[in-house]
């Protein structure tokens, strides 16, 4: 008989080595995928974690995981600061898509008169973008009581919908033939989010995600509010009487996760996307969540993590063109990533106990 025995004292040895251990595990067994799909594993593996760090053509890849890992980084900050208070905001994909409007919108509507203020401007727009849409879910939750987790998911099928409307109508380029998309902002030098460094990947949304970093780490570890955060998270009815207000708590976390959504968002169609349209969120604000639980909920943890994240999108998309593997099986491979994460983190709270059944 095999019995689940809640820990006394959490295993830090366990937690720690938890996210490498996903990591092996999910490798494993993404290989027997492989295997599966009649590919040669050691060849995908290979080519999803080698080739865009040290192949024949890294030079180019390498870049890319910047222009990758940015959105993801800045996007599970924000969500790492709720999660760490247990609020589960789980529609940074809609606040994601409802800052690229925002952010957009702004551009388009000065287009194409260039000035220095332009892009600034967006960026507010995209962070206000962001910040408004995650607090209808705040809103909701302390005012009636709602759960943030199926308002927010729920939203995101409603941002989805803007961004299909704004992409045949509103925002849809004049000069584009009747097809449906925005104007190029990569063409409009005002509303253009280019390299710093030519070539080099690093754009302002990768600027704003190390911001964010250093901005959760200072919080977190050195301010009162990150004690909040923590104390909640860890012993709601000591934060409790420890005079924690719970309804700033909500409203600041979900307000600062979907800020920064949105902010990732308004980067990324102003610069490496180019443009609204109707397929243009790819998923970044549901990956993200695997970022924040690799990551331990940790800054510099979430950090390194949107690094990975962004090798094995990097390396899938050489593996579909070189290999021939299915996107699904990309898409797989990283789900993987968190089934393996939070089974092994189980672990770190439970040990298993191996005996015989009592009779009774």
């Amino acid at each position: 008989m095999i019995r689940v025995e809640k820990r006394p004292q959490p295993s830090r040895a366990i937690s720690l080595a938890t996210p490498v251990l996903a990591v092996l595990a999910t490798m494993f067994f993404g290989g027997l995928l492989f295997v599966a799909l009649g590919k040669d594993p050691v060849a995908a593996i290979r080519t999803i974690f080698y080739e865009p760090l040290f192949g024949q053509y890294a030079f180019y890849y390498r870049p890319q995981l910047l222009v990758k890992g940015a959105p993801l980084v800045l996007i599970a900050i924000g969500l790492s600061l709720g999660f760490k208070a247990g609020i589960w905001n789980i529609g940074a994909e809609g606040q994601y898509i409802m800052g690229a409007l925002f952010g957009a919108g702004v551009g388009l509507a000065f287009y194409p008169y260039e000035a220095w203020f332009v892009f600034p401007l967006m960026v507010a727009a995209g962070a206000f973008g962001g910040w408004i849409w995650a607090m209808i879910p705040a809103f909701l939750k302390v005012r009636f009581g709602t759960n943030e987790i199926l308002v927010s998911l729920m939203l995101v099928y409603v941002a989805e919908q803007f961004l299909a409307s704004m992409s045949l109508g509103l925002m849809k380029n004049p000069e584009g033939f009747g097809f449906p998309g925005s104007r190029n902002l990569q063409q409009y030098e005002s509303a253009f989010n280019a390299d710093l460094i030519e070539g080099s990947g690093m754009h302002w949304g990768v600027v704003a995600a190390l911001i964010a970093v250093i901005f959760a780490y200072v919080l977190l570890s050195k301010h009162r509010l990150g004690f909040a955060i923590r104390v909640t998270g860890e012993a709601p009815r000591a934060a409790r009487f420890s005079g924690v207000n719970p309804v700033r708590l909500v409203l600041f976390c979900m307000g600062m996760s979907g800020l920064l959504a949105g902010l990732a968002g308004m980067f990324e169609v102003s610069g490496p996307a180019g443009q609204v349209t109707i397929d243009f969120n790819v998923g970044y604000g549901f990956t993200a969540i695997i970022v924040a639980f690799l990551g331990r909920l940790h800054p510099v943890g979430i950090l390194l993590a949107g690094g990975l994240m962004a090798l094995t999108y990097i390396g899938g998309d050489i593996a579909q063109s070189q290999l021939g593997l299915p996107a699904a099986a990309i898409q797989v491979f990283q789900g993987m990533l968190l089934f393996f994460l939070l089974a092994l983190d189980m672990l770190t709270h439970y040990r298993l106990r191996f005996g015989t059944a009592e009779v009774v």
